[in-house]
């Protein structure tokens, strides 16, 4: 397999013929050959070929072998040799879904985010975004949204992609019917599929507990307790938190605080506001959850609480983004520190938290320590993402984990997250390395659908 990087442009001639340079001819071994086969993602044609004295690596498709295998654009892309099959690409695939009425912002708040990716991959690649409807599984082709030079949508009929990366935005829309089929028709047709769904909190915490090299690092946590095992983690740990299974963005979790001479109370968030509330008995406080939630608590974990490092009296946590790099290899991209508000049961930042780089969290908490602290929570992030996915059973390309250091600077898993947030990256110091998690996302689009760089085989 040979990768050749080469600009593509689009000849009026209506025969299908393509048009190559002297110099992209000695590249892809073309001398005296008489005709290729080209290929966009599934899409194949034979063409005719005839050498050009031009400067450079280039190559001009005829009008019928631009239409016969859907190329939607002109521009610099590699040139894939595989067994004397020639492909362009990659043509990568950004899964989403949105409104079908708001041109503009066609994935809602995801909209932006896309946008840079598309931005930023059309130096290296053939990249849309799309939603399942607009996928025709007779065809095999996609009606795809291209961004324009000057930031705005048009819309394109590609073939089905290389690899699909995907930024589905809720657990409702991944676990319908029609997700199920899409990710089955595309693993049919061996398309890379990345990532796969929202992670359950529970099912994370069972792949880890029962991996000697990692167990070590998560707090302990069970799924769908009774009121005994409650009472009696609260009276080992003090406190826990209590959260929903299948939950993001903090909401619906309780942390449950007992001091023996004191009581038990429960903090929680309601609206725009934190609620403390005291009872003078266990029981009081499990009959206000079940009045809250069912008699049954179904769907709840129960989890150890850790006595984070504090600034301000506020605990602080920390938010790893990682991802695959294009040789495949788990990497730390962005770190943000998250302080909680006051009184507040998480660190979110829509919970009144407030987001500071690790230097400046880690500075005041462990000062001359705090770049030895933070080199160790990275290996162990590492180690943490190689983990699951050496339990996953699916493809993963990206992981957010919410990562706690104690007093004691030991470091506990908290909570991992298959699509993490992005609001990390709005803090003034930390945009460069929301630019370096979209080139990563790219970089492992390149390697899943084999379009690797010579120095990344």
């Amino acid at each position: 397999m040979s990768l050749t990087f080469c600009n593509v442009h689009f000849s009026q001639q209506p025969e299908k013929v393509v048009y190559i340079s002297d110099t992209l001819m000695k590249s892809l071994k073309l001398s005296g050959k008489k005709n290729i086969q080209l290929r966009l993602g599934k899409d194949t044609i034979h063409a005719a070929v005839k050498p050009i004295k031009k400067q450079g690596k280039h190559l001009f498709l005829g009008s019928a072998v631009r239409s016969g295998i859907h190329v939607p654009s002109s521009g610099g892309i590699y040139i894939r040799n595989q067994d004397n099959e020639f492909q362009l690409g990659p043509l990568i695939g950004v899964l989403s879904d949105g409104p079908t009425t708001n041109s503009s912002q066609p994935f809602s708040s995801r909209t932006g985010f896309i946008k840079q990716l598309l931005r930023e991959g059309k130096r290296k690649c053939y990249i849309f975004a799309f939603t399942p409807r607009d996928i025709n599984w007779q065809q095999e082709t996609v009606n795809g949204y291209f961004l324009n030079d000057n930031g705005s949508f048009y819309r394109k009929t590609v073939p089905l992609p290389d690899v699909v990366y995907n930024r589905l935005p809720s657990r409702k829309a991944e676990t319908s019917s029609s997700i199920n089929q899409l990710r089955e028709r595309l693993g049919r047709r061996k398309i890379p599929y990345f990532n796969w769904s929202f992670f359950n909190k529970s099912d994370i915490y069972r792949l880890l507990e029962n991996d000697n090299t990692v167990n070590l690092y998560v707090p302990e946590s069970h799924m769908n307790p009774t009121p005994e095992k409650i009472k009696d983690m609260l009276e080992r740990h003090q406190f826990l938190y209590y959260k929903p299974s299948g939950g993001s963005l903090g909401k619906g979790i309780y942390r449950l605080i007992y001091l023996p001479k004191k009581g038990y109370f429960a903090r929680y968030r309601k609206g725009n506001g934190n609620v403390l509330l005291r009872f003078s008995s266990f029981n009081s406080m499990m009959r206000m959850l079940q009045s809250r939630h069912g008699r049954s608590l179904d769907s709840y974990v129960i989890q150890q609480g850790i006595r984070l490092v504090e600034i301000d009296n506020c605990p602080i946590d920390f938010r790893f983004h990682m991802h695959k790099n294009g040789n495949n290899k788990w990497v730390v991209v962005g770190i943000g520190a998250k302080k909680a508000g006051r009184g507040s049961v998480t660190t979110h930042l829509k919970n009144g938290g407030s987001l500071l780089t690790p230097q400046q969290a880690l500075g005041r908490t462990f000062g001359s320590r705090s770049d030895e602290v933070l080199q160790n929570a990275k290996k162990i992030a590492i180690t943490l993402a190689e983990a699951i996915e050496f339990h996953h059973q699916h493809l993963l390309g990206e992981i957010g984990f919410d990562l706690g250091i104690d007093q004691d600077e030991k470091v506990w898993m908290f909570e991992a997250n298959a699509k993490p947030g992005r609001s990390i990256f709005s803090h003034p110091s930390l945009r460069s390395e929301g630019k370096a998690s979209v080139e990563h996302i790219l970089e492992h689009c390149l390697y899943l659908s084999k379009f690797r760089r010579r120095d990344s085989e």
